[in-house]
């Protein structure tokens, strides 16, 4: 068989203007077809063909560098800029018709069974549920709504009741009781916007109406978070494999302070592009700082700017070349050009992980030691 022939081109990375931050660096690793994008630089590959007991095909000429196959813990990080604070804010609308008569201030924290504001001199009380009011409730009425607004009524400590999801002459009378508490008259039907809810208890972000203002269905109020401190982090469309609901990730605050964190929202965003330019799509990520110790670390902060460090995967002593050293195979896959003595060689290789420059292979002859070939 004749010799085959293979170019290797490789650029040396571009200095970029240093990024002045906090804790870790941003690192990011991508793989393209025929491409490889590394820390350590640019590899474009020309395939070549097959040959060799290994499957692999022989070098024209040695490599002009080399570097040996490592042992090591690969780990797939990421570290973005965060915002820390209260986590998406939601709106709450008027569901009655009146007039606005009271509303709280900006940072004001609102638990169950207190009044969020006021419309004709009566409140609107919160109270804890995944879904909004829909119609008034009344004796005969049945529904997951019922055994909701019958839930909060024994958190709040009312009886003669079974909380289910049947409104019975038992839940009206504790509801004329609640009324009575709350000022309002006595029906034992509990009307249509008398209760907003909320996942849980909540903090004003910002009022959106001023007393005297007409109440009406639909009309926006104020928008709030929740109490819990969370960090709010967007990353590119690029990055989403860091962003798994449930995944742990380090929180490096303002003082330096490392505290743990566990993403629980992931949302794909469209910005608006400006000045003509093209919508750009983000994926916003949430974690809250549920842990004693977060909670703690983070109670002096309001509004923040930290630093995230996201894993999205490790592989654990496992043999690694630069991303640099791989070649693209004719018959498909990659390889590595093994060097021997004055010859060299290319060998198949599996891929694994590819993280901070650096990608797992395996293959046949593949060990720690291994001279290869890289770029100069």
């Amino acid at each position: 068989m004749g010799e085959t022939t293979m170019e290797r081109a490789a650029g040396e990375e571009e200095a970029s203007p240093p990024r002045r931050r906090r804790g870790r660096p941003r690192v990011r690793t991508a793989l393209a077809s025929g491409v490889l994008l590394a820390a350590g630089g640019v590899a474009a590959v020309a395939a070549f063909g097959p040959g060799g007991d290994s499957g692999g095909g022989t070098a024209a000429a040695l490599p002009p560098n080399t570097t040996k196959v490592s042992r090591q813990t690969l780990t797939d990080t990421l570290s973005e800029e965060g915002r820390l604070g209260y986590g998406p804010a939601h709106t709450a609308l008027s569901q009655l018709r009146g007039t606005l008569t009271k509303l709280p201030d900006s940072g004001d924290q609102i638990t169950r069974g207190h009044e969020l504001y006021e419309v004709d001199g009566e409140p609107v009380v919160l109270m804890y549920g995944s879904k909004p009011s829909y119609r008034p409730l009344r004796i005969g009425d049945e529904g997951s709504d019922v055994k909701r607004f019958e839930a909060n009524l024994r958190a709040l400590g009312y009886d003669g009741f079974t909380v289910d999801d049947e409104y019975t002459d038992g839940t009206a009378a504790a509801v004329q009781e609640w009324q009575d508490d709350i000022g309002v008259p006595e029906t034992g039907i509990v009307e249509l916007g008398r209760v907003a809810y909320a996942s849980g208890a909540v903090r004003v972000d910002s009022v959106a109406a001023n007393p005297g203002e007409p109440a009406a269905p639909g009309k926006k109020v104020l928008s709030y978070t929740g109490t819990a401190k969370a960090v709010t982090v967007e990353l590119d469309i690029s990055d989403q494999r860091m962003a798994e609901k449930g995944a742990a990730v380090e929180v490096t605050l303002p003082g330096n302070e490392d505290v743990p964190a566990e993403i629980d929202d992931v949302t794909t965003v469209i910005e608006a592009g400006e000045q003509g330019e093209e919508p750009t799509t983000k994926v916003e990520v949430t974690a809250w700082l549920d842990s004693g110790e977060a909670k703690k670390a983070a109670a002096e902060y309001v509004l923040a700017s930290v630093d995230v460090a996201f894993t999205a995967g490790e592989r654990e002593n496992v043999l690694t070349v630069p991303v640099a050293a791989l070649v693209a195979l004719s018959e498909g896959g990659f390889g590595v050009e093994v060097v021997k003595g004055g010859a060299s060689s290319y060998v198949a290789v599996e891929t694994g992980l590819f993280a901070d420059g650096k990608v797992e292979i395996s293959g046949p002859g593949i060990a720690e030691g291994t001279v290869v070939g890289v770029p100069k």
